[in-house]
């Protein structure tokens, strides 16, 4: 059968998979994912796709196919290894109105530099997540992709603005102005070297609700900064003061999208000097989204006999927010303690003592 279709000089395929060279399905839209975020697809051979209309977020594309193909099992996708546990490949200039490959870019007047990123799975891996993948396509949605809808005017705020905003914590026109003009993303990050802790700390909080609502259409820019903030952490030239706090703030708010960057943040609880701000991310996160930080619980209970009062203080906290009731007698210890720390909630910071906290923790264990 010829695949190829020629219109004027120019070939234009039907999508293939690059690894068994058999045609694949149009990418559909799973039912247990946010409106806005990639279309996925599998190919008979087993080998899942994830769909990037703009060619500009493969990052963001290739951790759309891994965590399909894994069944949305963070854990398990941020523990493969490229190479060792699965193959990629990209099907560049693909169209995903038409579903075809068009390698002049151009299609009846419109560009058409989508990307299909294409991800085997060792067969081993397979064997545990492919039929729960297909279970999740069968339930999916066929994408609409008739005509655009005209682009509303866009909303701007300057940089004093955003300021203002953040310093009054006024968050809903920034959110609004966000859906709009990605710029407010870069003004925030900003804010994160001031000095001013309530300042920085509204800053973070509003930048993390900030990143929720572009994520809906842009996740791959939302993982780009936090890359960009984990990288921080390791060049102190660069190091903003709220990078841990606006990482925390960030995953709390959408962990179906990124999640999987939370075991990132382990790494740091072995440095005393970054100790203390580790735990503040994931207690951030634990009040939102303890699921992905309860099962390494028992790892948090060495803290609670730290030398700094505002680990254990910290970590008390992280405790209570995850419920751990196994934790109870442990925290009863801590009753008694006068040393105080700053607790960051909703715009506001509370001065507690490590006894009042304990306390809190126990009610809520």
């Amino acid at each position: 059968m010829l695949d190829q279709k020629f219109f004027g000089r120019e070939p234009v395929q039907r999508a293939k998979c690059p690894f068994c060279g058999l045609p694949v399905e149009k990418p559909r839209e799973l039912t247990t994912r946010k409106p806005g975020e990639m279309p996925v697809g599998m190919c008979s051979c087993g080998a899942v796709y994830a769909c990037d209309e703009t060619g500009h977020n493969l990052g963001a594309a290739l951790i759309e196919a891994l965590l399909f193909g894994c069944n949305m099992d963070w854990d398990l996708a941020w523990g493969l290894v490229a190479d060792e546990d699965y193959q990629q490949e990209i099907v560049e200039n693909y169209d995903l109105i038409t579903h075809l490959v068009i390698p002049s870019g151009t299609y009846e007047g419109r560009k058409t530099s989508g990307a299909l990123y294409f991800v085997r799975l060792h067969q081993e891996v397979q064997e545990v997540t492919a039929q729960g993948a297909r279970n999740r396509l069968e339930s999916a949605q066929p994408l609409n992709t008739g005509t655009k809808r005209e682009k509303a005017p866009e909303k701007r705020m300057s940089k004093k603005e955003v300021e203002e905003k953040v310093r009054h914590y006024d968050m809903d026109p920034i959110l609004d102005a966000v859906r709009e003009d990605k710029k407010i993303i870069r003004l925030l990050q900003r804010l994160l070297y001031s000095g001013d802790s309530l300042f920085r700390q509204r800053a973070a909080e509003i930048l993390g609700r900030a990143c929720a609502v572009l994520g809906e259409r842009d996740s791959g820019m939302v993982s780009k900064l936090l890359q960009s903030l984990f990288y921080s952490l390791t060049d102190t030239a660069a190091f903003p003061l709220g990078a841990f706090e606006a990482i925390g703030e960030i995953i709390a708010q959408r962990p179906d999208l990124f999640g999987g960057y939370t075991s990132q943040l382990y790494q740091f609880l072995g440095d005393k000097h970054r100790r203390i701000d580790a735990l503040k991310a994931l207690g951030r996160i634990s009040k939102t989204q303890g699921p992905f930080i309860r099962k390494h619980t028992l790892y948090f209970f060495a803290f609670l006999d730290d030398q700094d009062p505002s680990v254990r203080g910290y970590t008390l906290w992280l405790l209570g927010n995850l419920g751990a009731h196994e934790a109870g007698k442990d925290v009863e210890k801590h009753l008694n303690e006068s040393h105080e720390i700053e607790i960051y909630e909703t715009g506001h910071i509370r001065k507690m003592s490590v006894g009042e906290i304990a306390r809190e923790a126990l009610n809520k264990l």
